[in-house]
């Protein structure tokens, strides 16, 4: 089931702990647009299919990416892009996106994009896996 707009930024605006709609669609649009870069196939049209129109084509359109990123590398991006962002306080942006994407798509949806992505991400979704 797709997760409404306003719900999906409500989660996000409240795990990321922001003052404004504003900074929570801020984080929700790059941390979509770099995670897309990164999935492809099936697993990013089912997660995608999960996510509000709007943050659905963000993540179906990404930004374009010549490697995957590792979780690091992943964070400096983040904090390169969003506005007032640092390394230090990128992970809790991403967090607050990535639970949320996590939260609509399920377990097993997310088990299937962890499996796409390198080695480290089980935490940035808040979803540690036993190694």
């Amino acid at each position: 089931m797709t997760m409404r707009r306003e719900a999906f930024l409500d989660h996000v605006q409240e795990r990321g702990e922001y003052q404004t709609r504003e900074e929570a669609e801020r984080a929700a649009r790059v941390v979509l647009a770099l995670l897309g870069a990164h999935l492809v196939g099936t697993v990013r049209a089912e997660l995608a299919a999960r996510l509000p129109e709007t943050y659905a084509l963000i993540l179906l359109n990404p930004l374009q990416a010549a490697e995957p990123l590792s979780p690091e590398r992943f964070v400096r991006a983040t904090a390169a892009w969003i506005e007032g962002a640092t390394e230090k306080t990128a992970p809790w942006d991403i967090g607050a996106v990535l639970s949320t994407v996590a939260a609509a798509a399920g377990d097993i949806l997310i088990r299937e994009v962890l499996l796409q992505l390198p080695p480290g991400y089980d935490l940035l979704f808040g979803h540690p896996q036993p190694t």
